[in-house]
């Protein structure tokens, strides 16, 4: 169950060359994820094989994955729990687009755009519950508790962002907890879960949960800065939804702190009344303040302190892998 011997300690690794060692291991999470979708209700099966096919890179499967590799597991549970770990990170896209109104998920009509909200929403709560019990099913106390832990984190985070939603007096505090619970705790537990399945001690697997916490972070900064630079195509969503939606992220946050009073205040009313003469001035701003420039700068220093937890492990293809995906978290372009 190793990943193939295809590259030498100490070579840095790139994204594909991670993804390819672990290939073989991803198509069988990937038939697992379909048992989890498995059902007589016909619904559930049928959006099940929508999304599967609508793709995603498997990220936290991955993170789980490398994480048992480093603790030194090679079982079949590591793969069970990959899966798990998915659908769980699945349910909470089908509540979040059903929340946002969604109508576009990786360039492909949402499944709330297709079947309705009433069906996701019910999907959804198959998919936690169906998750929840198969990890019940490992038997480990400490699995569970660290699952269930992140999927009531998760929900916490979209009813903190919401509950801020259209506030310009979000604090970058508040948004930093926000980003923890949607994005960083299931990465952390992914992390941790590896760790618990090699009976790492607590000192290592609380390192390699904090490095999956910093890590998931990045991805959720990286993805509110590229909500204000990609291209549309590329990015598969709608340009700027955050703002138009009311959501304060990191480089409006610094924004917000960089600019004359005169500014600021301008910036306040386009979040209050959001209109595309608005959008146009927040993007002159962000250049004028340099506050994406800002943004990527605080994002790689929660990167920097990401790869110092791995610090405790010795070289190997998985801490390398790890290294190599911290580096993505970053720089990838959508």
């Amino acid at each position: 169950m190793t990943p193939k011997d295809t590259l030498p300690y100490h070579q840095k690794m790139n994204l594909q060359e991670v993804f390819n060692s672990y290939e073989e291991r991803l198509g069988l999470v990937e038939h697992q994820i379909k048992e989890l979708f498995r059902d007589k209700v016909p619904f559930i099966p049928l959006i099940g094989d929508y999304i599967i096919s609508s793709g995603g890179k498997r990220l936290r499967p991955l993170f789980h994955l490398i994480s048992a590799d480093l603790a030194g597991y090679d079982g079949f549970a590591s793969i069970e729990i990959a899966s798990i770990i998915e659908s769980i990170h699945t349910a909470s896209l089908l509540h979040d687009d059903v929340v946002d109104t969604a109508e576009v998920r990786r360039g492909k009509p949402s499944a709330n755009a297709l079947w309705g909200n009433q069906i996701v929403v019910l999907v959804g709560d198959f998919l936690y519950s169906n998750a929840l019990r198969a990890a019940v099913m490992q038997r480990n106390q400490k699995i569970m508790e660290a699952l269930s832990g992140a999927t009531t984190r998760m929900t916490e985070g979209e009813l903190l962002q919401l509950n801020r939603v259209g506030d310009p007096d979000i604090t970058e505090a508040e948004y930093l907890d926000i980003i923890s619970a949607k994005t960083g705790a299931l990465i952390s537990a992914a992390c941790r879960v590896g760790a618990i399945l090699g009976g790492l001690s607590e000192e290592k697997e609380l390192a390699l949960a904090t490095f999956g916490m910093k890590i998931g972070m990045v991805f959720q900064m990286a993805d509110d800065i590229l909500d204000y630079m990609a291209e549309e195509k590329d990015l598969g969503k709608k340009l700027c939804k955050d703002l138009e939606e009311g959501k304060i992220t990191l480089p409006l946050l610094l924004l917000l702190a960089a600019a004359e009073e005169k500014d600021k205040s301008e910036i306040k009313g386009i979040i209050k009344n959001f209109t595309a003469e608005g959008l146009n001035k927040i993007t002159s701003l962000l250049k004028k303040y340099r506050s994406i420039e800002a943004s990527l700068s605080k994002a790689q220093g929660l990167v920097d302190e990401a790869r110092n937890e791995l610090s405790l492990f010795s070289d190997s293809r998985a801490k390398d892998a790890l290294l190599a995906i911290a580096d993505y978290s970053l720089r990838r372009e959508k």
